[in-house]
């Protein structure tokens, strides 16, 4: 693959037919016309995709999914977490998500529609509310010369209004959290430069997670006169959803003066018996700015009363009052206006505001009410829209500065390729945008599993949920688990090493999880045998599903029973020490021990032989979950050794000599055990068993080996693996599983047999999953194979980000050809962990380094971080406190 940085983009951007570059738009990111069209066009892989030999094999999890199936969706009208018949179809449509994190969402696309809502907490539905638009008017000398909605569609509603905007003039280009649009008018000498900012901003716990964004519009007018120009938007009162007809909702306008400095708008108030909140559309006041609204309309029809409003003197009527509550089939829609004056061949720039109020939520199950995070500075009276709106225009500055300070060590390290600048920060709208849930503790909760700290488990309300809450993210939009911690484990780096303190409080809800259980038993579907939900003393698979009541009831994950899976305990443990490691916080450490303990008690059942290493047990028992395993595994067995390793370096650091001989004489027998049993002189096998594929390539074989060199091991005392063999085995992953596939430009098949042919044994073993990819360019920087590593990790970006137009909902998988599986998925976010690779390994020349200091306890780039928040109440809980030196 040529790195020639820019070719990709050229191809994104080849339509585009305006010299113009811009306001303030930076150089890194992804950028692409708004008249591109993507060539390929992939499907879903759905239950039809499954090979023959495959359907023969798993005849039985088909016919009990499909009752499964029947009974959720037909008898109990509920989603079910996965849907193998209704994957969602691949729209190449998204940008950059509205919103900070855990208050809910809203995705514009990079055409400019808001397309993707995520408002009640993890249920998505994905429509297009075409409504919902920016419009600009240009006045010379009091008459209107041009208006334009800023759009490309030509809708057959709304008719009134001038649609079609020329793609070919425009373009859009995302650094997560901020994107930017740029509008060349044609024929008006005018370039509309949209800035779009969202409050996601490290190592602050305030105004992160705030439900609210910023449009900055900056207006370039190239003429020799001066031009007055008005920018409106419009928006409806929903989110496109049948509810929007319910009826019952109502808008009105309002103002707020605090502190010197004013806000106007209107207010959507969707009023649904379920969730309800607030929309606002808001502006600020100032001198040479005039806001006007339009507190109600319907969007249907032509709309052209709102249009001729508009053009007749480029502002609204803005009647006082509310409007009256919508009739049953009903909608209804807002409208706000804001004017300003540009001099010839000057600038001036417009700012709105779009916040959403929906304090109080409750998941599927009705059960229990939970509060959103952003109530702690904001209130819970379902109020807050208008000082959201004021907050939000007043401070987005300061939140821009924080963003700039954070993203300037890796954005000006040229040693670093564009590609990889735009992967690691756009990836992160995940965090944001993975039906993800931010909620204050409650007074009477008790996540401690009923072990409390004297008896070996916690406390019941530890000290870092009660102060930064609880955080849960989807496994995926359509794999509907929250905190899936198989395939957290690879996410977790972005939290760690962005939101530390978010990260360490779901390991305590995880940690407390371990020592409780569900001794309800049910079928789960690959067996077909009854098992309990939950058993003590291991790790859950997740904490449930947001159609139903997280946190209370978890595992909805049914197809496999994971307590005999062999990866979940392992993983709990690695992250423990290496959180630790990033964090240094002996408080978590002294608290996750005895848990430690506990689950690789539970482990050792699996070393059947006892020799030291754990076998798979003939079924796909990890998260490689449609992969059979059988016997010693190159991954299982890779992360039980890693994991006893940490557990050798934890024991050490609790001062129990009892415990570090006892793991120091397992990692011995056992490292002896895995490379008699494995290692075949080049590589780690896939498994012992023997069978025809046991000795196929795995990408993912050194998994251990990565997370013991992220926690700053893996050499000397505390080493599992001799280090000549894990380059060796990563030489032959990068020339098989790399090189021999898709031309080496699609980056690391999971499977590759050794004559360099993908393994076809299971529906998993040939596709690619990004997230794994990006582990393993990681694993690749930490040995010393930086250029294999960003050669391995590229692929991937360049296929989903701008083969396959999958931006903003990067998938689980994707195979060479045709299908894909599970858009917009976590475990991509493990492109952070090449980042803490690229920071820890050998210097680079302006490399921005993650630092540790006893006051952080966070890791963070040799920028201080200053929040918005710094001085205001609330600010304790709002940002890790320290200075870098």
């Amino acid at each position: 693959m040529e790195s020639g940085d820019n070719s990709s983009t050229a191809e994104l951007m080849s339509r585009y037919v305006s010299l113009e570059l811009g306001y303030g738009v930076p150089k890194d990111g992804w950028r692409i016309c708004l008249a591109h069209e993507f060539k390929e066009k992939r499907k879903p892989f759905q239950a039809k995709d499954v090979s023959l030999s495959n359907i023969v094999e798993h005849i039985g999890l088909g016919v009990r999914y499909l009752k499964w199936w029947y009974k959720k969706t037909q008898i109990e009208k509920k989603a079910p977490f996965i849907d193998m018949f209704r994957a969602i179809p691949l729209r190449q449509i998204y940008g950059a998500p509205l919103g900070g994190i855990g208050g809910g969402t809203i995705t514009r696309g990079w055409r400019g529609e808001f397309c993707r809502w995520q408002l009640n907490p993890g249920m998505y539905h994905y429509k297009t509310v075409i409504a919902n638009q920016f419009t600009v008017c240009l006045r010379r000398g009091g008459q209107t010369v041009y208006q334009q909605v800023l759009s490309v569609e030509r809708p057959p509603t709304l008719q009134g209004w001038n649609w079609g905007y020329c793609g070919e003039y425009a373009f859009y280009h995302a650094l997560y959290p901020r994107a930017w649009t740029v509008y060349p008018l044609p024929g008006q000498n005018v370039t509309l430069t949209c800035r779009q900012v969202s409050p996601v901003i490290p190592h602050d716990y305030q105004d992160s997670s705030l439900p609210v964004a910023v449009f900055v519009w900056d207006i370039e007018n190239k003429n020799d006169y001066p031009l007055d120009v008005s920018i409106m938007l419009t928006m409806v009162n929903g989110s496109g959803h049948k509810d929007d007809k319910s009826g019952g909702h109502w808008n009105e306008p309002f103002h707020l003066e605090k502190a010197g400095e004013s806000v106007s708008g209107v207010l959507l108030h969707h009023c649904t018996t379920v969730n309800p909140y607030t929309l606002c559309m808001a502006a600020r006041e100032q001198s040479d700015r005039e806001i006007s609204h339009q507190t109600a309309f319907s969007p249907k029809g032509t709309c052209g009363v709102l249009w001729g409003d508009l053009i007749a003197d480029g502002r609204l009527d803005s009647p006082t009052g509310s409007s009256p509550p919508t009739q049953k089939g009903e909608k209804v829609a807002a409208a706000l206006a804001v004017g300003c004056p540009v001099p010839a061949q000057g600038h001036n720039d417009l700012e709105f505001s779009l916040a959403w109020d929906m304090p109080n939520i409750t998941f599927g199950s009705r059960e229990r009410e939970h509060v959103r995070r952003y109530t702690r500075f904001f209130g819970t009276k379902a109020d807050a829209a208008p000082s959201l709106s004021h907050h939000a225009l007043t401070h987005y500055r300061l939140w821009e500065r924080s963003i700039e300070e954070w993203q300037r060590p890796i954005l000006q390290d040229s040693s670093l390729p564009s590609w990889y600048k735009s992967a690691l920060f756009n990836e992160l709208y995940f965090v944001v945008d993975g039906g993800t849930v931010w909620t204050e503790l409650p007074e009477d909760s008790d996540v401690s599993g009923g072990l409390r700290s004297e008896d070996g488990g916690l406390p019941a309300q530890p000290a870092i949920i009660k102060e930064y809450g609880r955080f849960a993210y989807l496994e995926g939009q359509e794999y509907r688990m929250y905190n899936t911690y198989d395939v957290h484990f690879y996410a977790s780096f972005a939290l760690i090493m962005l939101w530390p303190k978010l990260a360490l409080s779901l390991q305590y809800d995880i940690a407390g999880s371990v020592v409780s259980c569900d001794p309800t038993e049910r079928l789960h579907l690959m067996s077909g045998r009854n098992s309990p939900v939950k058993v003590k003393n291991v790790v859950p698979h997740d904490i449930g599903d947001p159609d139903d009541e997280p946190w209370q009831r978890v595992n909805a994950y049914l197809i496999h029973d994971t307590a005999d899976w062999k990866d979940l305990n392992l993983k709990f443990v690695l992250q423990v020490y290496r959180d630790f490691h990033l964090t240094q916080d002996t408080q978590y450490l002294q608290d996750m021990w005895p848990i430690c303990q506990a689950v690789m008690e539970s482990e050792m059942k699996f070393d059947t032989d006892g020799d030291g290493l754990i076998e798979n047990s003939g079924y796909a028992d990890q998260t490689y979950d449609g992969w059979t395993a059988t016997g010693p595994s190159a991954y299982c067995g890779g992360l039980w050794l890693a994991s006893v390793c940490v557990m050798c370096k934890m024991a050490r650091l609790v001062n129990n000599e009892a415990a570090f001989h006892r793991f120091r004489d397992i990692l011995d027998r056992g490292s002896a055990a895995f490379d008699k049993l494995l290692w075949n002189g080049q590589y780690y096998n896939y498994d012992s068993s023997g069978q025809d594929l046991s000795n196929s390539v795995m990408s993912d074989q050194c998994a251990g080996q990565w997370f013991l060199r992220a926690s700053g091991l893996g050499d000397g005392q505390f080493q599992a693996f001799p280090k000549e063999k894990i380059c060796s085995a990563l030489k032959s992953v990068f020339d098989l599983n790399v090189m021999s596939f898709a031309g080496g430009q699609m980056g690391a098949v999971n499977g590759m047999r050794p004559e360099g042919v993908p393994d076809h044994s299971s529906v998993q073993s040939d596709e690619v999953w990004i997230g794994v990819v990006y582990g393993l360019a990681a694993i690749m920087i930490h040995e010393g194979m930086l250029e294999e590593g960003l050669r391995t990790a590229e692929g991937c970006y360049r296929t989903v980000w701008e083969r396959l137009g999958m931006a903003f909902q990067t998938p689980e998988a994707y195979c060479e050809k045709g299908i894909y599986r599970s858009l917009a998925y976590m475990r991509p976010l493990s492109i952070w962990a090449m980042q803490l690779a690229l920071d820890t390994s050998q210097p680079r020349d302006q490399a921005p380094k993650t630092t540790t200091t006893p006051t952080d306890q966070a890791p963070q780039t040799t920028t201080t971080i200053q929040t918005a928040t710094e001085g205001e109440p609330g600010q304790k809980a709002s940002q890790d406190q320290g200075h870098i030196p």
